[in-house]
């Protein structure tokens, strides 16, 4: 169960595409409290040194039509270094949620294959760390942006790269249960198009 925005190494799964720029903090959600200046509930995790979520740029109000793209370093308190690159891959834990009522979540994906839509979700039921779902919409009903799409994780294929047996070793389909929240940690190929 995921704690905490993605630390470490372990996000990164391709050394490209790069097309890292740098934004203000407060152009980012969801993270902190109230971003945007907004106090809606919301928000996630405080961005810090060393953390690594997929985030939204620009005002909510103009969802879903927001760039999105993975924090490559959190440089000080007022500027952060994304990489917008389309076709990046990144791994992230993703909520399969993909719907909400009232607030809360009503509706489950039982299998999580190559190619379906993540979204930067901004909902409060989503633990802390994890910014996607597979939810088209927010607990409001407001239109959620496109991060990307699921994809296979670097160790996915067992000696693909060196003449062994390019036998799938792994991870997708992933089967939740469909009834509940859970979280998984999988890749994602970056989208640039909202």
């Amino acid at each position: 169960m995921p704690d905490g925005f993605m630390s470490g190494t372990d996000w990164q799964q391709s050394s490209g595409p790069q097309c890292n720029r740098y934004y203000e903090l407060a152009d980012l959600w969801p993270q902190g409290t109230g971003s945007m200046g907004e106090i809606d509930g919301g928000d996630k995790d405080i961005l810090a040194a060393g953390l690594h979520p997929v985030l939204a740029i620009g005002k909510k109000a103009n969802r879903p039509c927001n760039l999105t793209g993975v924090v490559v370093n959190y440089v000080n308190a007022n500027r952060v270094l994304l990489n917008v690159a389309d076709c990046a891959i990144v791994r992230q834990y993703v909520a399969n949620i993909t719907g909400y009522t009232g607030g809360d979540a009503n509706a489950w994906s039982s299998n999580i294959d190559a190619g379906d839509c993540v979204y930067v979700d901004d909902s409060g039921p989503l633990a802390a760390g994890v910014t996607l779902s597979l939810a088209q919409t927010n607990e409001s009903a407001s239109a959620n942006p496109k991060a990307g799409y699921v994809t296979y994780c670097q160790d996915d294929y067992d000696d693909s790269s060196f003449g062994g047996r390019d036998q799938h070793g792994g991870g997708l389909p992933h089967t939740p249960s469909g009834t509940a929240t859970e979280y998984t940690l999988m890749c994602i190929q970056l989208a640039a198009d909202p």
